[in-house]
């Protein structure tokens, strides 16, 4: 049974990838996923922190991650750039979540969304992206 947190994250990919292939304003975008059906089983507080402060901060976020990457940005898929954005803004963003905790759910979304090893990818980034961002967080063990 997914959390409603995990659905948060999944309708924030979702609203990023939208956004990301889309010239569709943030609000309509938002609009529109919270008008599914599925939306109450997640955490609303956290989706909107995740959309919009994803959102706004995308081109920051890009720049971090640019320089991690083994291709082209351009070449990334759409759900890999919105997971990656998401969790780069939490990383930045929302220390109450563990670092850890941030990588595992990136991973598990994109492993619904994304391509067959797309989810080995997104965790590679994410850890070199995490000693980054977090260098003074404890370094988790092999778990």
């Amino acid at each position: 049974m997914k959390t409603p947190r995990r659905r948060a994250r999944e309708l924030a990919v979702q609203a990023l990838y939208q956004a990301g292939i889309n010239n569709t304003a943030a609000p309509e975008i938002a609009k529109n996923i919270q008008d599914q059906p599925d939306f109450a089983k997640a955490d609303e507080e956290l989706f909107n922190k995740l959309f919009f402060g994803t959102h706004t901060h995308a081109a920051e976020y890009i720049q971090q991650i640019r320089p991690l990457l083994d291709r082209d940005e351009k070449d990334l898929s759409p759900i890999e750039r919105a997971v990656l954005l998401m969790a780069c803004h939490e990383l930045s963003a929302m220390p109450e979540t563990p670092y850890p905790v941030i990588i595992n759910e990136a991973i598990e979304v994109t492993k619904t969304f994304g391509g067959t090893d797309g989810h080995k990818f997104v965790n590679g980034i994410l850890d070199k992206l995490a000693a980054q961002l977090r260098p003074n967080d404890p370094k988790r063990g092999n778990a």
